[in-house]
């Protein structure tokens, strides 16, 4: 009996719930979400300014919250942090993986060195955030990790070879350590959610070898719609995956019928459309980068949730509305949309 209550969803609040990149946009975001439940929240990240913002953002939503400072590259440092938060909080219910990094640059102009800290800290970040949360959930036989992942988890797109590379392998990690999990009967929870482009300020500190500024993909959606799906995982964990936004569907929809199709698209449309007309200097990107040690670090600069693109960027995404309260109708309509929006991006892709 004491075994079946541990199997309820994680979904009331005063859980504990760490969250990893929290000291910025999508990261962030999702943190006040938790903090807006009464959840008590671990913020991991390495920017102190940021964190810092971050945490009184919790504190004024009605959470509690603990600062841990911590490069998630980095596996014994990721294990302090998990038990610096048992030591202060008791426990762990939740741990949100969303640390990452990136390079926007062909392939051939990204130095090796640069794919690698891309890879450590966007995939191993994710490994080592799950051992360490494992190592706590699995005596217990109870908790949820969410994998913060992306359409580009399925869907490579060109300039950010690192960052998809990265989010695949996310991907296979995830369902890998999910069929363990179940074949040992294990009440301890993993999902991933997929994320579409998000007004995030990671395009102002990302490093940047394009003649524009870096910018999401149209449609963008705010980092808030991101974390409302992120909080609903968190206590529906026996999803494997939910995915957020429609050009999300559509582009995953789009991947798994023309894939062939999909890639002269983006060889097409996929360069302009992840820059802006912004000036750049020598080809560099235009402030502080990320990549080797936090932006907000030099010029103690708090960046905060949202990046330059309020004007466009979408509030709500009636999507992610039906992802997280999908029943046979809305399944359905939700499948009819998703292949309506694919058809458009094929219908464009084969006129050129």
């Amino acid at each position: 009996m004491a075994r079946a209550s541990w199997r309820r969803p994680l979904s009331g609040p005063g859980r504990v719930v760490v969250v990893t990149g929290a000291s910025g946009g999508v990261g962030r975001a999702t943190a006040r979400a938790f903090a807006a439940r009464g959840d008590r929240v671990a913020l991991l990240a390495r920017g102190r300014e940021g964190l810092a913002g971050a945490a009184e953002e919790v504190r004024r939503a009605g959470g509690e919250a603990l600062v841990v400072p911590v490069d998630v590259s980095d596996a014994r440092a990721v294990e302090h942090a998990a038990q610096q938060v048992v030591d202060v909080f008791g426990r762990i219910d939740v741990w949100v993986n969303n640390a990452f990094a990136g390079v926007f640059a062909p392939f051939t102009e990204i130095a090796p060195e640069e794919f690698r800290r891309v890879t450590e800290v966007t995939y191993l970040g994710y490994v080592f955030g799950t051992r360490a949360a494992l190592r706590h959930m699995l005596p217990r036989d109870r908790g949820t990790i969410v994998q913060v992942g992306s359409a580009l988890a399925y869907r490579g797109v060109p300039l950010q070879s690192a960052y998809c590379g990265a989010k695949h392998a996310i991907q296979g990690f995830h369902e890998s350590l999910r069929c363990e999990l179940l074949h040992t009967g294990s009440a301890v929870r993993t999902t991933m959610v997929q994320l579409p482009a998000v007004n995030s300020p990671q395009f102002d500190w990302v490093l940047s070898r394009m003649p524009g500024r870096a910018r999401p993909v149209a449609p963008v959606y705010q980092p808030e719609v991101a974390a409302r799906t992120i909080v609903h995982a968190a206590g529906h964990g026996r999803r494997r995956e939910y995915w957020v936004g429609g050009s999300t569907a559509a582009t995953l929809v789009a991947n798994a019928v023309a894939p062939g199709l999909l890639d002269r698209y983006l060889a097409r449309t996929g360069f302009d459309a992840q820059q802006d007309g912004g000036e750049r200097d020598g080809g560099e990107r235009v402030g502080p980068a990320n990549l080797w040690s936090p932006a907000d670090g030099p010029r103690g600069r708090d960046f905060g949730t949202h990046g330059r693109f309020d004007e466009e960027a979408h509030a709500r995404s009636p999507q992610s509305w039906a992802s997280r309260n999908r029943g046979r109708a809305g399944g359905a309509a939700l499948a009819v949309g998703a292949g309506l929006l694919a058809a458009r991006v094929l219908g464009r892709a084969g006129r050129r």
